[in-house]
């Protein structure tokens, strides 16, 4: 297949893994269950082999940037599989080929059809070869921590007292609903609200926030 070093045995795998559910019953869906599987254990040993000093909380973290929806849309924009998935005619004019989900679901069904198809040495050396770049340009491993861990860890290695989130209002409609979160460290009265699409997106916002206006006050 272009875009990857393999050659399909059974081409029905192939077009199966490449039919999104907008297509009908016969879709991609079992095969992209299957290779997400895959997928997490070849990445997960990967990353076991090539990162020895990791912890596995460190591990978790880089797993998690790597296999993320929006890096599988990447890849698969990478290889063009976007103009090769058969989508729905409704999916097809709101440009679903595009879509990052349906990129993403179709990378990780073509990875299952890949194991079916040549086993799992098969399907490793295709993830091998995708992923091993990636591994090595991964950020710095404190970059790679969400915001409210790393004003956790910040306050605990100071020995205060670890921050408050609390929710302070919601606005708009349902479907475009916007939330308002307090972050704010008990000690010394340091507050912020901050706003996102989502409580947790907020409360990262608030986090990061706090973080860098601590921070700076300790660097005064």
């Amino acid at each position: 297949m272009a875009g990857i070093d393999y050659r399909f045995t059974d081409t029905s795998l192939l077009k199966k893994a490449l039919t999104h559910r907008s297509m009908g019953s016969r879709n991609n869906e079992r095969l992209e269950f299957l290779g997400d599987s895959v997928l997490n254990l070849v990445v997960s040993s990967r990353l076991f082999e090539l990162r020895p000093q990791a912890q596995e909380g460190d591990l978790s973290r880089m797993r998690a940037r790597l296999v993320r929806g929006i890096s599988l849309a990447e890849i698969a924009s990478g290889i063009n599989l976007g103009k090769q998935i058969m989508l729905g005619e409704g999916e097809l004019k709101s440009g679903g080929f595009r879509r990052a989900s349906i990129l993403a679901d179709a990378f990780e069904a073509l990875l299952g059809a890949i194991f079916l198809d040549g086993g799992y040495d098969a399907c490793r050396a295709v993830i091998t070869d995708l992923f091993d770049p990636l591994i090595e340009n991964l950020p710095d491993m404190e970059d790679l921590k969400d915001p409210k861990t790393r004003l956790q860890e910040w306050l605990q290695a100071r020995a205060r007292p670890l921050p408050e989130y609390e929710l302070q209002r919601e606005e708009g409609a349902d479907h475009a609903k916007k939330f308002y979160v307090l972050c704010r460290v008990p000690d010394d009265g340091t507050a912020v609200e901050a706003s996102g699409g989502s409580r947790r997106k907020a409360e990262q916002t608030a986090a990061t926030r706090v973080l860098l206006t601590l921070q700076r006050e300790t660097t005064k």
